[in-house]
């Protein structure tokens, strides 16, 4: 049995040619919150480099590191919970990974954490499950309140997209997890993101009649598969 095990381990690193995966848990202030996603990738290929690590490239004419962000951010929201896997063709040591990473990150791009995941696990991108954001205007909402509880209270939520050639009806309110009030004008949602349902906090502030009051969004935690949370602070 043991030597079938260890046949099996062998033939899986044979087919993956990376010896260590990191995941990186990150966050984006400051002037970084209007940085798009594959400027982010970007960015973090050329930090990477900079500190010294030995990425793992993909094969073929065009290779490029392989990375991988968790999902998107939207434009214009902070976040502390940001994902990055990082694949490596060998083995380092991580005590003083997050220093040397900080040491040529920009400003607004923070690192709370670096850690070893399994190399074989499912890609990052597919056990994003959903988010929690905390919304705060910059004056107070008085009928906030009755404003969630209008939403919760709808049993369907159309909204009309397009799609290249076609139009189609979506319900959003599936997307909705929970959503509150701390205050008079904090709002906090748990929301669908990722492959499998993505809702927007600009969203479901329109169908709130809210997007045009002067508010921050800020997002605080991510949930993956398996009941998997990931937040900062």
């Amino acid at each position: 049995m043991y030597s079938m095990r260890v046949v099996c381990d062998t033939w899986r690193m044979s087919q993956n040619p990376a010896r260590q995966r990191l995941r990186i848990t990150f966050g984006k202030f400051a002037a970084m919150k209007y940085t798009s996603n594959l400027d982010v990738a970007k960015i973090w290929e050329r930090l990477l480099r900079r500190a010294d690590m030995p990425l793992l490239y993909s094969q073929g004419f065009n290779t490029r590191p392989r990375l991988q962000l968790a999902t998107a951010l939207p434009l214009g929201i902070t976040s502390e919970c940001e994902l990055l896997d990082v694949s490596l063709r060998q083995r380092i040591r991580l005590d003083s990974v997050p220093q040397q990473l900080r040491d040529v990150s920009p400003d607004g791009l923070e690192i709370y954490r670096v850690e070893e995941v399994p190399v074989a696990s499912a890609a990052l991108q597919t056990r994003v499950r959903s988010a929690h954001y905390v919304v705060t205007f910059e004056e107070s909402v008085p009928d906030l309140d009755q404003r969630v509880a209008c939403l919760l209270a709808k049993p369907r939520i159309l909204r009309t997209i397009q799609r290249k050639r076609r139009t189609v009806e979506k319900d959003l309110r599936p997307l909705i997890n929970e959503i509150g009030t701390a205050d008079l004008n904090v709002l906090q949602m748990h929301i669908a993101v990722g492959d499998r349902g993505n809702l927007r906090p600009g969203d479901v502030l329109e169908e709130m009649d809210l997007i045009d009051s002067w508010h921050r969004v800020h997002r605080h935690q991510l949930v993956l598969a398996d009941t998997e949370e990931v937040k900062c602070n």
